[in-house]
């Protein structure tokens, strides 16, 4: 977003705000702007002894990886060791979950708001922060939605901001977040915003068509091509000519296929299987990943000019709980929709209290908005009267509710008793189990032991979460 910025001068910003120092980031008096006030990073001591970055975006990587903003060439650094991060208390300073950790004054610090001077150690470097006076100019959208995702928080507006003007250009994007912040929504959008609008918008889900079946999938096949090939079939690159392609978790792609996906990227051009001729597209490519790519880079499981292709605007979405002022708004969209269906069949409009909605922003939310939709719709369907209150919600996400716990109808016959019990526990094990793995239809489907094509007939079945199968319907937080 490094063309996004100006710099200037901290007591500038002092006299428009009527700030204390302290703080680190500004609104506009519009709210059109932010003002990050940028820091520098300088190791000390130790391997990369000189080497320093400034920091002049909301997050700074540290880590071996290339990808990392500050690159530590120590093998005790963990690929995305830390992060700096830049919030309205100050400098943060978190450990990602590495190997060795992060020392400061002789303790191990999970993370820690840094001071002028405060030093660190990362494996062998030893490394120094300190404030710099410029402060950052980032723009954010006057909007609190960009198509269907919605989001009224500044990480959110900033979000959409970068989106709006990468829309009308042809440049490839990368969409980064976790399982359900919406990345489908916000890549159907940028193709809505754009030139390409009535032309196709395709969507692939690279993790849900086998390996030995996704190259055929992309670009196509010529008769005879192989056993079964009994007629030509273009691919999806083909059908999306003139419009967008979406590559929904990218980083699933198999990096013997990879090297074809950077010809389309760089040439325009496809070949399909059995062929010697090359086919002309004009395709633009948005793709998205919950995966850290460049960790997957260095592991060799992903390859580095290709993820430079696909991240020319790279965006990385926010998860709910790091957005909790958005919660409100999207409950009420929720349930404003679950209202409509009470009111066809004749029953009351349903609202949540007060304290319910405090419970429902404070909830971590590993599912993000998917997750948030299903308790709402959930919670609205199944209200005995006309308010949702907190004790409903605690019992419902927690699993003590009555309406959890499976029932018997001994008025029934023993097979439909049963079957109806069977129902019961197959709806709520996969609820549980597919929040629990943030809609990675995979990672559940290992975890349950089950072959991820049964497991996927049984979300569709009952209308649960499991990776595309999932619609978000109309709107999501990102």
């Amino acid at each position: 977003m490094a063309e996004n910025t100006f710099e200037m001068k901290l007591e500038d910003l002092m006299g428009m705000q009527n700030e204390t120092s302290q703080r680190t980031v500004f609104l506009s008096e519009k709210s059109d702007f932010k003002f990050l006030r940028a820091g520098r990073l300088v190791v000390v001591k130790g391997t990369n002894e000189g080497r320093e970055l400034t920091i002049e975006n909301d997050r700074a990587l540290i880590g071996r990886s290339a990808g990392c903003h500050l690159t530590l060439e120590d093998s005790a650094a963990s690929n995305v060791h830390a992060e700096v991060s830049v919030t309205p208390e100050g400098h943060l300073l978190r450990d990602l979950n590495s190997t060795n950790g992060i020392f400061m004054l002789g303790h191990r610090v999970r993370e820690v708001f840094l001071r002028p001077g405060s030093q660190f150690q990362i494996g062998d470097n030893l490394l120094r922060f300190e404030p710099l006076e410029n402060m950052i100019k980032v723009p954010l959208s006057t909007r609190d939605h960009f198509g269907k995702a919605m989001g009224k928080s500044v990480k959110m507006r900033e979000v959409f901001a970068l989106l709006e003007k990468a829309a009308n250009s042809n440049l490839s994007i990368l969409i980064r977040g976790e399982t359900g912040t919406g990345k489908e929504l916000m890549a159907n959008a940028v193709h809505n915003y754009s030139l390409r609008k009535n032309r196709p918008f395709v969507v692939l889900d690279c993790g849900a068509v086998p390996a030995n079946l996704i190259e055929d999938v992309l670009f196509g096949h010529e008769r005879g091509a192989f056993t079964g090939a009994e007629r030509q079939r273009t691919g999806l690159f083909e059908e999306a000519d003139g419009g967008t392609i979406f590559l929904d978790e990218v980083g699933e792609l198999r990096i013997g296929l990879q090297p074809k996906l950077l010809r389309v990227l760089e040439r325009g051009e496809v070949q399909r299987l059995g062929s010697v001729k090359s086919v002309q597209v004009d395709v633009r490519v948005v793709a998205a990943t919950h995966r850290n790519l460049w960790s997957m880079v260095d592991e060799e499981l992903f390859r580095r000019d290709l993820l430079y292709r696909l991240s020319v605007v790279d965006v990385v979405v926010p998860p709910l709980r790091e957005r909790p002022e958005d919660i409100p708004m999207l409950v009420e969209h929720f349930a404003k929709g679950a209202n409509k269906t009470r009111a066809e069949l004749g029953l009351p409009e349903v609202h949540f209290d007060e304290e319910a909605m405090i419970f429902l922003q404070a909830h971590p939310w590993p599912g993000n908005v998917r997750e948030l939709r299903n308790a709402v719709e959930r919670a609205v369907h199944l209200a005995d009267g006309e308010e949702v209150r907190r004790e409903r919600l605690v019992q419902d996400l927690y699993g003590h509710s009555a309406s959890s716990a499976l029932t018997v109808d001994c008025e029934l016959p023993y097979k439909e008793a049963k079957a109806h019990v069977q129902e019961q526990f197959e709806r709520q094990y996969l609820l549980h189990l597919m929040e629990r793995e943030q809609g990675n239809l995979s990672a559940a489907s290992r975890t349950a032991g089950l072959a991820r094509q049964h497991l996927r007939k049984l979300c569709r079945r009952y209308g649960i979460a499991g990776g595309r199968d999932w619609v978000d319907g109309e709107v999501s937080g990102a």
